[in-house]
């Protein structure tokens, strides 16, 4: 397995994408953004007319954004996870359903058209590869001997790959950086909201599977211990719900930005970030037990408990 690192304009800073070789086919793991320095980094590091396959860990532009360029000038196939497609499938209406959450959240019809407007011009949705296939639906994973794990949390798609000795993680698993769980429409009903802390309880009990692997994150330095990157997300769960755990009856999470940092921020999409953290956070307080059952499925409850008990009271 070979790590590739690859500049991004995004605060998150260098992304890593990675190749490997299975019996003669050159397979890459993600794709860095849509840039000009991206591209002419992916040109030089590896071998595009051997490239054979595209696997997409999730549809995040600093992940996926160069999918299309590969679609159109190689032969590779590229595989993108299934609620990703979703996503692709529906890409207007689940805008639609975005800021109709962020009306319910407080946010007038001013700041939601200024979000829309900010989204399109900002290049956060790169353009879809018009040529591709499901992870889920093919065999050509299970044909190369590898697999797959699906933990979302940050993301509704979120996907693990797993062979050999190691783990591809995405943004699954990140060393030093609290992932920021963004707030979406549920995309299996395309009603409500979806359940990112749920959703993220229940990866940690998959993420079980990853012990004794080597963990190769998408940013930052690797993550050299599984139990040691789960507790320090956990342990910023808690701080931050703690922060917010004042405003635990306010209904309107629009006030609750405006009161944690302040009236005048120019940012919509850090606003959107910060809304997306709120909401769960407030869902942790509302059913902790969710996030303790799934910590003492990992055995990791104990290095939390304090913690967790001073601020749930359980």
């Amino acid at each position: 397995m070979r790590q590739h690192t690859v500049p991004t304009p995004y605060v998150v800073g260098e992304v890593h994408i990675y190749t490997t070789e299975v019996e003669g086919e050159l397979i890459l793991f993600d794709t860095g953004p849509p840039t000009a320095a991206a591209m002419a980094c992916l040109k030089d590091q590896v071998d595009l007319d051997r490239l054979r396959h595209v696997f997409i860990t999730h549809c995040h532009v600093d992940h996926y954004g160069l999918a299309d360029y590969l679609s159109r000038n190689t032969s590779a196939e590229i595989y993108l996870p299934h609620k990703d497609a979703v996503k692709i499938k529906h890409h207007h209406k689940r805008l639609q359903g975005i800021e109709g959450l962020l009306q319910e959240m407080g946010f007038d019809a001013r700041y939601v058209e200024r979000f829309r407007q900010a989204v399109d011009n900002a290049g956060v949705f790169p353009n879809f590869p018009q040529r591709y296939q499901v992870v889920e639906e093919t065999a050509t994973l299970e044909r190369l001997g590898l697999t797959f794990v699906n933990c979302p949390g940050h993301s509704q798609s979120d996907l693990v790959y797993l062979g050999g000795d190691w783990a591809i993680t995405g943004d699954t698993l990140l060393r030093g950086i609290f992932q920021a769980p963004l707030l979406d429409l549920d995309l299996d009903t395309f009603s409500g909201r979806f359940d990112n802390y749920g959703a993220y309880c229940t990866s940690l009990c998959r993420m079980a599977k990853l012990r004794g692997r080597r963990i190769l994150p998408g940013h930052r330095q690797d993550v050299e211990s599984l139990d040691a990157a789960i507790l320090f997300y956990v342990d910023k769960l808690l701080e931050r719900a703690g922060r917010i755990k004042k405003y635990a009856l306010e209904d309107d999470i629009s006030a609750i930005v405006r009161q944690l940092f302040g009236p005048a921020r120019d940012d919509l999409f850090h606003v959107y970030l910060k809304v997306s953290e709120i909401v769960f956070m407030r869902d942790f307080l509302d059913r902790p037990h969710r996030l303790r059952e799934a910590l003492t499925h990992l055995g990791l409850f104990d290095g939390v408990a304090e913690q967790f008990k001073t601020l749930t009271a359980q």
